[in-house]
């Protein structure tokens, strides 16, 4: 579905997923400049996560519990209904689930607070569809150096 633009001519609108995830930031953001959030941030993150259907909730899990296992000093908030991982109040890292922005694969994204830079050019964003051990490895590798 398009909406129409001021000069009358069709744009694209936003998808139902974009849509909620805006919602979801809109309340996260109002809920911390109020003060009023009475919930653990790990908690509500926890919560999202539980949310998701299978097998995006499986693996959401199973990186949630990878990261504070391998980077114990990350906080975790959401951002956009996502876990996100922040260090000193900086945003690390952060998960998005395939289903929750309807993607082809879930995605582990890396902030400005990581510290990955190599030379001129790195990756920032890695695809995670099965959490092997190789992956795990690698995986390890990139938030230890992130939070370092």
């Amino acid at each position: 579905m398009s909406a129409k633009q001021s000069d009358g001519t069709a744009s694209e609108s936003f998808s139902e997923a974009e849509r909620k995830a805006m919602k979801d930031r809109a309340a996260e953001l109002r809920t911390s400049h109020s003060g009023k959030s009475k919930k653990d941030p790990e908690q509500a993150v926890r919560e999202a996560i539980a949310e998701l259907p299978e097998p995006d909730r499986s693996l959401t899990e199973r990186v949630h519990e990878l990261i504070l296992e391998t980077v114990p000093e990350l906080t975790t908030k959401l951002r956009y209904g996502m876990p996100t991982y922040l260090k000193d109040g900086k945003v690390v890292c952060f998960f998005q689930a395939a289903a929750k922005f309807g993607t082809r694969y879930s995605t582990l994204g890396f902030d400005e607070g990581a510290n990955l830079d190599d030379g001129e050019m790195w990756p920032t964003s890695f695809a995670i569809t099965e959490l092997t051990d190789a992956a795990r490895k690698r995986i390890q590798a990139l938030l230890k150096q992130a939070a370092s």
